[in-house]
């Protein structure tokens, strides 16, 4: 489905959807508030880029990102749940990885992504990427997959 089918489904169902974004810095929520009607679902967007950002405004643990680290899908389940319950959305959705050119790792390569939809009484689906290209084709690759994965997760609860 597309993105204004998306958002038209989201509103005729009352459904809200906020954001937290480290690596793609925005480009989820742009993608979301680029299509007329996203006022009736969209909530808010947060760019919590460092972690201390993540703990203050999302209450991610210190002792999640010492132990998985920022890029890690505990990190980004508990962005997702995080920013669900900070503004009060049916969906939250999160992105954290490694856009690149710098900053990889052996265990933690550029272009490494993970997305987290929470929704429901306690669902949360996570998807692990390994995208290709500069730092700005990772950054919209990611932000493309995280609406799909809020597509999926919208679906999953219509059934």
């Amino acid at each position: 489905m597309d993105i204004a089918t998306l958002i038209s489904k989201l509103s005729q169902a009352n459904l809200t959807v906020a954001t937290a974004e480290s690596c793609t810095g925005g480009l989820i929520a742009s993608s979301i508030v680029d299509v007329a009607g996203a006022s009736d679902c969209f909530n808010e967007g947060y760019i919590t880029y460092s972690n201390e950002a993540k703990m203050k405004n999302l209450g991610v643990t210190a002792k999640t990102l010492e132990a998985y680290g920022a890029v890690s899908e505990q990190t980004a389940a508990e962005m997702a749940k995080g920013v669900r319950r900070v503004a009060s959305a049916d969906f939250g959705l999160s992105s954290t990885g490694i856009a690149g050119p710098g900053g990889g790792s052996p265990s933690k390569p550029v272009g490494l992504v993970y997305l987290a939809c929470a929704y429901g009484a306690d669902k949360c689906q996570i998807v692990k990427l390994n995208l290709s290209g500069d730092r700005s084709q990772v950054r919209q690759a990611a932000a493309k997959e995280a609406i799909k994965l809020l597509t999926n997760c919208l679906l999953s609860l219509e059934e």
